[in-house]
Order: structure tokens, then C-alpha cells, then sequence
């Protein structure tokens, strides 16, 4: 979708009224255009670039961006020479993670080859036994069954799948089939690396329900579970931070803003909006803000090893020194911000409350001409910011794209609009803390006064 934008005083008159804006904001949206042209937000507007944008996804989303890879690497470092050559203060931050490599799976019962898929964390290993059931596989359900060398045939459902495995093993079982307990594929996981895990492979519905009936008719079964290949290694990513320092030196607040996003994608997807979008914004604002006046240093930050589960962020945020921690008074995370085919620009906040990010960034939105909404949602580097105690909110185009984790996660999809919408917002709710001619943020409070704005039921769709 297109956005065109009306004339600005027109826009913001309109806006007050949508949304309930505060009398400070109606009087500035009823400025004349000269006067509005002088406002503090066009500072930063006027000089974002789209094409700037669309550019750099251009480059980062030439190939998967996996987090360990080569691929990632590269990444890092055009991201690191591009905030190097914006003059800031650069550093590459790495760390080590534990990556598992999905192993080559196969399941045979009663002579015949089942399709079948793996658990995340499953051992290797090749198991011929007969089958019993063993129903939801709880402790309650195994107690009293001999399954001593048998391979446990079990239904998802109540208990996790490690629990299930755990459970099954206890009682002796050599091998573990999970099997549906709806239609379509199970895409699981045991949670964590276990010393008293077996083989564990899943089945669909159908095949799981087919077996079970044959047991239940007193039929022996015997199946082969072959799990081979899998593999933990111990690989690294990085973190890239560049940091401006207040340049109004003798009007510095002490207080730090963190604006990011993360480089990493998922295998087989170019990620070109996730997250080569956020990180396109994170690199435009960064060039755009170098120059300008601030009392509030600012920490542009891009994480590595995102979708294995934020290891990047939290990596970073256990770097920061409990001083660091307290003066920062908000971060703004960009994932996935510049689909063609996504919904409208959303704010989540890990419990779903308003804070100082999502008031900022909601009055930026009137005034740029872009009304925000808010909701709850984790599953990005915002979450451990805020389980920090910093106010911290994700910025999303929600519903997501069908392309999202695909191979057609392409340059093609991106809308520079959209790249403009949340560099606008973000940049103009960032500078209204950092220029040098507003006071200082107290983390406890909200200021200047929010407008008013919607919560959305659900997290991201």
C-alpha cells in the first residue's frame, strides 16, 4: 500500500482529532507551514533516504545471512565500514553460541518407510524394536509398562516433547515416535541438550493413529528409528555498536538511547525484510543523526544470532555495566519494517504496557502523519532490554508478509514507503530526547505528554 501523505498542517489537525492529542500538539499542528517547516522533527525527516535504504537491503540481502556463517560475516563488516564512515565510534562485539545441525532422520514400522521429521536436540542413533504405545507419554502413563529396549510410541499433547522422551527413557525405552495429534507436520523441539534423551523422531496424525489401532488390535510391530548426523557446535556471531556521544558537552543528560535492529537471517532466506529492513533504518538514522547537535549519547546497534533465539542482544545487554543500564532510558527495535506486503507499523511491548518509547513514538507518529497502535509481543531484541527493567518496544509491520522465513523474503518486496514510515517515526521520537533543547528524560516519567492511542488484541499475526 502506497502512503500518501497530506499536507502537514491538514494532517496533524486531522490526527488530533482521531486520536485525542494533547493541547501542546494541537497548537503545534495549527502552526503555519513556515513555522511547521522549522519544526524539530523535519531536521531529521528531511534528510532520510529511502533509496539509501533500499540499498543497503539491496547488498545484505544478496544471500542468508545465517548467524555463524561466512555470510554473516560479511554483513558485519559492510555494516561496521558504514557506521565507521558516518565518523562514529565503532566496535565489533563477538560471542560464542551452541548451533545444532538438524540430523537425517528415517522411520520403518511393519516393513514400511513412514515420513518423518526430527526434534531440535535429539541424539543420534539407529534403534530396531517392536512398537508400544504409550499414550501421552507421562510419568503416570509409562509407570507400570515394560519398555525395556521398545521403542515408546507416543501422541503430542499435555507435556512437552522433552518431558515425553525423559519420561519414555525412564522407563527403558530405547527410541521415542511422537505423532500428531492434529494434521500437518510437527516442528519441535526437546527444549535442551540431555544426557538421558533417546532417539526421538515425530510421525504425522494419520501414521501415528494407523499404528496405534494395529497395536491396539494385538498386532506386533516392529520399527526401525534411525536418527544420524546431528550435531552441536560451538560457532560465532557478533554485535556491531556504534555510539555518538552528546556533542552539547556541558549540556549532556548522562543518558543513553539504543536504536537496533539484527543482521541475521534464517537458513535458505535472503532476509531482506528480516532484518535487512531494520538494519537498513538502523544505518540510515545513523547516518543522518551523525551531525546533528545532541545532549544524549545515542548506541546504534545491529545483533547477530537473532533467530537462534536473541542470543545477540542478550549477549549485548549482559555486557552493560549496571551504570549503563540505568542511564539508558529507552530502545527502539526495527524487525522486519519494510514489507510491500505486510500490515500497518506496530508497537509491542514485551507486557503489553505503554512506556516511554511507545508514548514518544506514538507522537512522533501523529506529527509524521503515521496514528500508531500498541500491543503485547515478545520474540525479538527488545525482550531482554526490558527484562533489564529498560523501556523497550519492537516496531513491526503487522500481519506479517506470507514471505516471512522463506526463500521469497526478496529485495522485490520491500517497500521504500514503508522504509520511510518507520525511519521517520523512530528517528523523530529518537532526536525529541537527544536534542540539545528539551530536558532531560527521568526514566520514571513520560515526557513530553503522550497522545492517546489504541492496543490491539493479539501479538503479532
Amino acid at each position: 500500500m502506497v502512503i500518501r501523505k497530506k499536507p502537514l498542517a491538514a494532517l496533524l489537525i486531522a490526527a488530533s482529532l482521531a486520536v485525542g492529542v494533547p493541547a501542546a500538539y494541537a497548537k503545534e499542528a495549527s502552526a503555519p507551514p513556515a513555522q511547521a517547516q522549522k519544526a524539530f522533527d523535519n531536521k531529521i525527516i528531511k534528510k532520510i533516504s529511502a533509496d539509501n535504504m533500499y540499498n543497503h537491503i539491496a547488498h545484505l540481502a544478496a544471500e542468508p545471512r545465517v548467524a555463524g556463517t561466512e555470510a554473516e560475516w560479511n554483513a558485519v563488516q559492510y555494516i561496521e565500514a558504514r557506521l565507521s564512515s558516518y565518523g562514529y565510534e565503532t566496535e565489533i562485539q563477538p560471542f560464542t553460541f551452541e548451533n545444532y545441525y538438524a540430523p537425517k532422520v528415517a522411520v520403518t514400522a511393519g516393513g514400511e518407510a513412514l515420513s518423518s521429521s526430527s526434534f531440535t536436540y535429539t541424539p543420534n542413533g539407529v534403534v530396531t524394536a517392536d512398537l508400544v504405545y504409550a499414550g501421552l507419554g507421562r510419568a503416570s502413563d509409562v509407570e507400570s509398562m515394560d519398555l525395556a529396549g521398545k521403542i515408546a510410541l507416543v501422541q503430542r499433547g499435555e507435556i512437552s516433547f522433552g518431558e515425553k522422551v525423559l519420561n519414555a527413557a525412564n522407563a527403558g525405552a530405547s527410541a521415542v515416535i511422537i505423532f500428531n495429534n492434529a494434521p500437518g507436520e510437527i516442528n519441535g523441539t526437546l527444549g535442551e541438550t540431555n544426557d538421558n534423551y533417546v532417539p526421538a523422531v515425530a510421525l504425522s496424525q494419520d501414521d501415528g493413529e494407523r499404528l496405534r489401532a494395529g497395536l491396539s488390535e494385538g498386532q506386533t510391530i516392529s520399527a526401525t528409528v534411525s536418527v544420524t548426523d546431528g550435531r552441536i557446535v560451538q560457532e560465532t556471531s557478533h554485535n556491531v555498536v556504534a555510539v555518538k556521544k552528546p556533542t552539547q558537552k556541558k549540556k549532556a543528560t548522562d543518558q543513553i538511547i539504543v536504536v537496533g535492529s539484527h543482521h541475521d537471517s534464517v537458513p535458505g532466506a535472503p532476509g531482506a525484510n528480516d532484518d535487512a529492513s531494520g538494519v537498513a533504518a538502523t544505518l540510515e538514522l545513523a547516518r543522518v543523526m551523525a551531525n546533528m547537535p545532541t545532549d544524549t549519547e545515542i548506541r546504534f546497534v545491529t545483533f547477530g544470532a537473532e533467530e537462534l533465539g536473541l542470543v545477540g542482544s542478550y549477549e549485548y545487554v549482559d555486557s552493560l555495566s549496571q551504570d549503563e543500564r540505568d542511564r539508558i532510558v529507552g530502545m527502539w527495535q526495527m524487525d522486519m519494517v519494510g514489507s510491500r506486503d505486510a500490515g500497518d507499523l506496530v508497537m509491542f511491548t514485551v507486557d503489553g504496557e505503554k512506556n516511554v518509547v511507545t508514548d514518544l513514538s506514538a507522537a512522533a507518529g501523529v506529527r509524521t502523519g503515521t496514528p500508531l497502535t500498541y500491543g503485547q509481543e515478545g520474540r525479538s531484541d527488545h525482550v531482554p532490554f526490558y527484562e533489564a527493567g529498560i523501556p523497550a518496544a519492537l516496531f513491526i509491520h503487522n500481519p506479517v508478509e506470507p514471505w516471512y522465513h522463506t526463500p521469497e523474503d526478496t529485495l522485490d518486496k520491500i517497500s521504500k514507503e514503508k522504509l520511510q514510515e518507520t525511519a521517520e517515526i523512530v528517528g523523530a521520537a529518537v532526536y525529541r530526547i537527544a536534542r540539545p533543547d528539551t530536558p532531560a528524560l527521568e526514566r520514571s516519567k513520560v515526557a513530553p505528554k503522550p497522545v492517546e492511542y489504541e492496543k490491539i488484541v493479539g501479538g503479532i499475526q
